[in-house]
């Protein structure tokens, strides 16, 4: 039987676990100032803005991915009054390729809250921050530690890895009993002082010694007194998500040619590819009588699957040449080269689809 802990109300196990806390902390901490990240772009900085960026582009995108969109986005939008006062257009077109559109659109409003309701200024603890759209509490207690140096825990995906891992905690982390728990070991394993240190490193640790396959787990500070470690079950920990079937959704999307412009239109700010430009979707001939225009020649696209966080999707592209581009004038419709379509602010199973069938829509 697996000697991991039950995660629910606080065990004595756990309790027992947490009076090695400062050793924990004081190896963590020890460890980064040697061997951790120090030249990502991002760090040597209290500039709140910045902090905040970074901390949104690493939601769910990997280090390497982020740096020169981070980079670009500054010279872009170099503070968060420029960023309020620019169009959601820009911020989307700059986002474009990072995926989790929805960060774009919450890091618009945040800017344009923090510009409004505080004066241009980062309110400076967890509890205003995380009032803040697109910052949750695992970010909000990033950019207090790491901007204005408070003492916050964090809990994002890699630090809920390391935390199972080296304390046993049994359970998916997303059932809510156990992320309550998780909370309250991260709380009570926070350090005294060195705080972004300690914040750091246990960023670093998830990201590059344990990781989800392939732990280094001999290179690991904190290995001596890890569960997972002794017990040889890093491959278990931390329990997978229970794997509901996934939903099944088509669309039809009609890439209307002429000549060698195809039609685009802009989606609404909100919802899947918010912003962002796509062929229209709908039935063909439906779609081209909206829009007065007439067709040549039509015939289906070999299909194409992309998945979502909650939901797969078959995309039936049908491409339809038309006899004139003139019919479409409205906002929001847009005719493009189609080399310039395909590096246009698409989104990525479409910019995909433009470059796969170039040839056939030649």
């Amino acid at each position: 039987m697996s000697k991991g802990r039950i995660i629910g109300a606080p065990t004595a196990d756990v309790e027992a676990d947490l009076a090695i806390t400062p050793l924990f902390s004081e190896r963590l901490i020890a460890w980064q100032k040697v061997s951790g990240r120090h030249e990502l772009p991002w760090q040597k900085t209290r500039d709140p803005y910045r902090v905040w960026l970074s901390e949104i582009m690493l939601q769910q995108t990997q280090v390497a991915t982020v740096i020169p969109y981070y980079q670009r986005f500054l010279d872009r939008f170099p503070d968060v009054t420029t960023l309020a006062a620019a169009p959601i257009e820009a911020v989307i077109e700059h986002w474009a390729g990072l995926g989790y559109y929805a960060r774009a659109r919450n890091l618009h409003r945040c800017a344009q809250q923090i510009a409004t309701v505080h004066a241009g200024k980062f309110p400076n603890s967890t509890e205003q921050l995380v009032e803040l759209a697109g910052i949750g509490r695992s970010t909000a207690a990033a950019i207090a530690a790491f901007a204005f140096g408070q003492r916050a825990a964090i809990l994002d995906g890699n630090v809920k890895r390391v935390l199972c891992r080296q304390y046993g905690v049994e359970g998916f982390p997303g059932i809510s009993a156990v992320d309550r728990s998780l909370w309250q070991l991260a709380e009570n394993l926070l350090p005294a002082g060195d705080i972004e240190a300690y914040t750091q490193g246990l960023m670093d640790l998830g990201a590059t010694l344990c990781t989800r396959s392939r732990p280094r787990c001999d290179a690991c500070p904190v290995s001596a007194d890890c569960v997972a470690f002794r017990e040889q079950r890093q491959a278990e920990l931390p329990a997978s998500r229970p794997r509901p079937a996934v939903p099944e959704r088509s669309a039809t999307f009609v890439l209307i040619l002429h000549g060698r412009r195809l039609l685009l239109e802009r989606r609404p700010p909100s919802g899947i590819w918010g912003g962002l430009l796509v062929p229209p979707e709908g039935e063909p001939k439906q779609v081209l009588a909206n829009l007065g225009l007439y067709i040549a020649s039509e015939r289906s696209l070999p299909l194409l699957k992309h998945t979502f966080t909650h939901f797969r999707l078959t995309l039936q592209p049908v491409l339809c040449e038309v006899t004139t581009s003139e019919a479409v004038a409205e906002a929001g419709w847009i005719w493009l080269d189609q080399d310039d379509a395909s590096e246009a602010v698409v989104p990525k199973p479409i910019r995909k689809l433009i470059k796969k069938d170039a040839s056939a829509m030649g």
